[in-house]
């Protein structure tokens, strides 16, 4: 396939974006790796950016071949790489929607008991969140599974005599389990992840409106935990949902044109996760106090 220049400026970019993604999240497993093993634990927030830095770091390798397959020429290789790319991707955004779930319940400031059961209790259940994480994952994949399937018997069935009934059949099942599933699939944690931004908004507003009738210490300290992880969670919102949109398009295929416009349409969603990846570093105490020091020394 012969590439313009146009192409191959484009491809090189999302190389250097994919690239840049892959050193940002070495950098995020690697500093917080080093503190788990000097000081033998991880905070909660930590281990699930940790969590995070090594899904993304798999997720763009996995990525970068992927793209390059289903451009230059789609396999059986290539689907079974796209099973492995959803997976991670799923995982992806149900991390990021615990981190925000974990921020929520830590700082807002309901009095319902089930909050003040959650706020003592989600420091050692967050273990156990990222295994539930990885468990709904798995139940998730099952449908793109069996289209993975379905688009390995279809390419099976076209390189033997004809049987138009049954590649029929294959091509409307797995027209109908596509797309509602990628919907339902990357829709559920990105709500939860919108749930948990709501609501700390409102805790936030409900704060504000008591600190009116009384200045205290303690309120102020609690007004400016609120402020710093509603402004965290605000830029994850921002490039979270420009990613969750950006595939949505994708998967929906409105906007996207294989060969006029793929790389370049790949450049800006890795773009935004490059930025995202950023903004999930900077949300780390300790990743934080690591860059100060990089920078200074």
């Amino acid at each position: 396939m012969m590439l313009n220049k146009l192409t191959v400026s484009f491809i090189i970019i999302y190389v250097i974006e994919s690239l840049t993604i892959i050193v940002q999240s070495s950098f995020i497993v690697a500093v917080l790796g080093r503190e788990w093993v000097k000081v033998k634990r991880l905070s909660p927030v930590d281990m699930i950016l940790t969590s995070l830095g090594v899904c993304r770091f798999c997720l763009q390798w996995i990525s970068m071949l992927c793209d390059f397959f289903f451009y230059f020429k789609p396999n059986c290789v290539y689907l079974t790489l796209t099973l492995t790319w959803e997976f991670i991707n799923v995982l992806t955004f149900w991390l990021t929607s615990l981190l925000a779930v974990y921020y929520c319940v830590k700082v807002s400031s309901f009095t319902h008991p089930i909050f003040l059961w959650l706020r003592w209790r989600i420091p050692r259940l967050v273990p156990w969140l990222l295994l539930g994480s990885v468990m709904i994952t798995c139940v998730t994949i099952i449908p793109s599974a069996i289209r993975t399937y379905i688009r390995v018997r279809l390419i099976t069935l076209q390189q033997l005599p004809r049987n138009n009934t049954e590649i029929e059949k294959l091509h409307v099942f797995e027209q109908y389990l596509t797309t509602p599933h990628k919907l339902i699939a990357l829709s559920v944690p990105f709500l939860l992840f919108l749930a948990a931004i709501i609501l700390l908004m409102v805790s936030l507003a409900q704060h504000r409106e008591q600190m009116q009738h009384r200045d205290t210490g303690g309120g102020n300290s609690r007004m400016k935990a609120h402020v710093t992880a509603l402004k965290s969670l605000s830029i994850f919102f921002i490039f979270f949902s420009s990613y969750f949109l950006a595939l949505l398009i994708t998967f929906l295929g409105t906007i996207v044109d294989r060969r006029s416009w793929f790389w370049l349409w790949e450049d800006v969603i890795y773009a935004i996760v490059c930025i995202h990846s950023i903004s999930l570093a900077l949300s780390s105490p300790t990743l934080k106090r690591v860059l100060k020091v990089k920078c200074w020394t």
